[in-house]
């Protein structure tokens, strides 16, 4: 591993130099302009974390459960498509990495490697993120293949029915590798779209055609005894009718800023939902972590774990799985002592009193 590796920006910065710039572009970028993306990462620096002296953290620990099920710290690997993109061994480096460091792992549906293949290298903490397919036949033969393959909960992505426009990568001339596809999807899946008539939309009766609806996870909660989260969250109105529903948790994110933008960030919308559904109701949040502080004000603000997405794929990218081991161990450890800095021995000690908003002057 190369020396300078001493933080999660350096893993980006030899990412950005190894990949091909197009590939890079399609990674980094996000929806229209990219605002969102920026809005994600400079949300969390606007916090201050408050130390607090003297406390005894001899008994320290990360650990916490999410729906009965034990982790070994509250960060897990958000559910990120294609991982083949950027190493050849893919999702299945990914999930030894996630092994060896002790860390949940979602799979996606659009990973490049089977998903029973990526579950048989995770003995916990393994859950399937899933995309409604437009037949409903589809969609329950994934989830009968992540319950057969001893996935513990299924996270449903709900906040990109259609894609955003991705400026970034287009302008760069980004197109998938032909070798690059999502492997745990049928390899003809013509769901007999319509032709659109004269004065129709291409967005709402073309491409918004096969959309999910409510009723969808509805129909999802009685299909499986798996715990559904859905991931996609930025209003507490939809926390609440989704709690109310009957999934077990909810991922409060804008997508790492690549559906809607512009679009909230999870900072500034999660005490809000945290509010809504209660103390006790499984929440996670992603968006702009790069740093274990970022973990930290997370967990601050309400979050009972967070997810951590682009910088897997820059540290697969620079060195496979030992690369993602190094960036899960660098932010745990930073995790660890940002908590012993701030007089926090466990996680449950992390609150809203530790953080100092920093008024940001406008700019001329």
């Amino acid at each position: 591993m190369d020396p300078v590796v001493t933080c999660l920006a350096d893993f980006e910065a030899l990412a950005r130099g190894a990949l091909p710039p197009a590939t890079y572009a399609h990674i980094a970028g996000g929806s229209a302009d990219g605002q969102t993306v920026d809005a994600n990462t400079a949300a969390l620096k606007q916090f201050r974390i408050v130390s607090r002296i003297l406390v005894d953290c001899r008994d320290g620990s990360t650990r916490v459960s999410l729906m009965g099920e034990a982790f070994a710290h509250p960060m897990l690997l958000a559910p990120l498509s294609y991982q083949r993109l950027v190493h050849p061994e893919g999702e299945i480096a990914t999930a030894q990495a996630a092994d060896a460091l002790d860390t949940g792992m979602i799979v996606s549906t659009l990973a490049s490697q089977p998903l029973e293949a990526v579950a048989g290298v995770l003995p916990r903490n393994k859950w399937f993120q899933l995309y409604l397919q437009a037949r409903w036949d589809d969609t329950i033969s994934l989830v009968r293949r992540a319950e057969s393959a001893g996935y513990t909960a299924l996270v449903v992505t709900v906040d990109a029915p259609v894609t955003g426009m991705r400026n970034q990568a287009e302008r760069a001339g980004f197109r998938q590798p032909a070798d690059v596809v999502a492997v745990n999807l049928p390899a003809t899946r013509d769901v007999g779209q319509i032709a659109l008539e004269p004065g129709q939309s291409r967005v709402f009766q073309g491409a918004m055609l096969h959309a999910p609806t409510w009723e969808a996870i509805r129909r999802l909660l009685g299909e499986t005894d798996l715990p559904i989260v859905l991931k996609g969250v930025l209003s507490a109105a939809d926390a609440r009718a989704a709690r109310d529903l009957g999934v077990s948790g909810l991922v409060v994110s804008n997508h790492g800023g690549r559906a809607l933008a512009p679009s909230p960030t999870a900072v500034e919308v999660l005490p809000e939902i945290r509010q809504a559904v209660g103390e006790d109701f499984p929440l996670l949040a992603d968006g702009g972590v790069r740093r274990g502080s970022d973990v930290f004000v997370y967990l601050a603000l309400g979050a009972d774990a967070v997810l951590i997405g682009r910088p897997q794929l820059y540290a697969l990218a620079v060195n496979g799985a030992l690369g993602v081991a190094r960036m899960l161990r660098l932010v745990r450890d930073e995790l660890e002592l940002t908590m012993a800095l701030a007089g926090c021995p466990s996680v449950s000690d992390i609150g809203i009193d530790r953080l100092r908003h920093r008024e940001v002057e406008p700019s001329s």
